[in-house]
C-alpha cells in the first residue's frame, strides 16, 4: 500500500551542474525527501495527499479528468484507511519518514564537521514539512549563497528528483534573488552507496541468519512512464544486480520487483505483492530490502513489514524478514558526506 504514485519525464542531466561551483561562495546543504503527513489523522492525510496527488510529476492526467477524481473519490475515502496505516507506524518523534530525516540530517552535519567543514546542513520535504521554502530560507538566514540539493532518492525518477527540482524552481520563482544551487541527481551507481548497502544485508543475515531467496523490493512507477523515458527501472536494476553481485548471490537466490502499486493500470513488473505470493507456495523464509528507500517509512514498515508479510504467510511462508534502509548507519551517513564533498568549494 502506498501513495507514492510516481510520474512523467525527466529534466536534463544537465541540473546537475552547480551555479557558482567554481568560486568560494559560503555553502549549505537541503537534504530533501518525499514528505509526510503532520499527523496520523484523516484531516492531515488529506491535506498531505492533496498537495502530493495534485503534482502533475505524480500523476500525468490532464486536470480536467484527474481532479474530478482526485477531490470526489480518492480525498473522500482513501484519507482515512492512509490515516489508520500511519498510525501503527506512527512514533514519539512523528511519522518514521521525518524522525528518521532528522536523525540523517543531524548524523551528516556531524560528520562535515568533524571533516572540518562548518556549513550548515538543513532538511526539506517535497510535499508537506518542512517546506522546501522553510529549508532554503533556513540556509540564507545562515548566510548560505550556494545550496547543495541532495535528494535522497538513489535511483532518479522524474516522479521524484524531478519533483524535487520542480518545486525547488516553484520556490526560487517567487524571489528576487536566489542562492547558486548545486544539485545531485542520483547515486544508484556510486560504490559508497552499494556497499553500504551490501554490508546491511550481511549484518542483518549476521543477526538473524538467512533466508532462502533475496526479494530486492524498489518502488514502482506506472509503466507507461517508464516507456516515455523514465530511466528509473534501469536504475533500478543496476542497483539490483550490483547489490546481488556484492553479496554473491546465485540467479535463482535473489529477484529484482516493484511494489506499492495503485490505480487499474500497468506498473512496473514483477509485483512485490504477487511475487511473495507465489514464493509463500514455494520457500519458507524470505529477505525483504528496499533499496530506492533511504529512510524508512510507511511503505516499508507497513506494506512491506505487515501488508506484504501477510500476504507470504497466508501463501504458505513462515517468515518475511525485512531488512531495514540505511537510515542513519554510519557508512550511509559517511558515504552521504562524500556525495557533498564532492561539491564542497574551499
Amino acid at each position: 500500500m502506498s501513495d507514492a504514485i510516481l510520474a512523467a519525464k525527466a529534466p536534463s542531466a544537465a541540473t546537475e551542474s552547480s551555479a557558482g561551483s567554481d568560486s568560494n561562495l559560503p555553502q549549505g546543504v537541503l537534504l530533501v525527501n518525499l514528505g509526510t503527513p503532520d499527523a496520523p489523522t484523516s484531516a492531515a492525510v488529506k491535506r498531505y495527499l492533496a498537495e502530493f496527488l495534485h503534482d502533475h510529476r505524480v500523476v500525468d492526467l490532464t486536470r480536467w479528468l484527474w481532479c474530478p477524481i482526485l477531490h470526489g473519490v480518492i480525498l473522500q475515502v482513501r484519507p482515512k484507511r492512509v490515516a489508520k496505516a500511519y498510525a501503527e507506524v506512527w512514533t514519539d518523534s512523528g511519522s518514521p519518514l521525518l524522525a528518521i530525516s532528522r536523525q540523517q540530517q543531524l548524523a551528516v552535519q556531524k560528520e562535515l564537521n568533524h571533516r572540518g567543514f562548518d556549513i550548515p546542513v538543513e532538511l526539506a520535504m517535497t510535499y508537506g514539512n518542512p517546506s522546501m521554502a522553510t529549508g532554503l530560507d533556513s540556509l540564507v538566514s545562515q548566510g548560505v549563497e550556494e545550496v547543495i540539493v541532495l535528494p535522497l532518492y538513489p535511483q532518479y525518477s522524474a516522479t521524484t528528483t524531478g519533483a524535487v527540482f520542480d518545486k525547488l524552481a516553484k520556490v526560487i520563482a517567487k524571489r528576487p534573488e536566489f542562492p547558486g544551487i548545486s544539485f545531485i541527481r542520483d547515486y544508484y551507481r556510486r560504490e559508497g552507496y552499494l556497499d553500504a548497502l551490501a554490508q546491511s544485508v550481511r549484518d542483518h543475515w549476521q543477526e538473524y541468519g538467512r533466508g532462502e531467496r533475496l526479494l530486492i523490493s524498489f518502488h514502482g512507477i506506472p509503466k507507461r512512464y517508464a516507456d516515455n523515458g523514465d530511466p528509473y527501472p534501469q536504475h533500478c536494476h543496476h542497483t539490483a544486480e550490483q547489490l546481488a553481485a556484492r553479496l554473491g548471490l546465485k540467479e535463482s537466490e535473489w529477484l529484482c520487483s516493484f511494489q506499492s502499486r495503485f490505480g487499474r493500470e500497468e506498473w512496473l513488473q514483477p509485483y512485490t505483492d504477487k511475487t511473495l505470493e507465489q514464493w509463500g507456495k514455494e520457500i519458507r523464509q524470505v529477505d525483504v530490502i528496499c533499496p530506492a528507500f533511504a529512510a524508512d517509512c510507511l511503505e516499508t514498515l507497513e506494506e512491506i513489514q505487515v501488508e506484504n508479510r501477510d500476504i507470504f504467510c497466508a501463501a504458505g511462508g513462515e517468515l518475511l524478514s525485512y531488512i531495514p534502509a540505511l537510515n542513519d548507519r554510519h557508512d550511509h551517513i559517511a558515504f552521504l558526506a562524500d556525495l557533498i564533498q564532492q561539491k564542497i568549494t574551499v
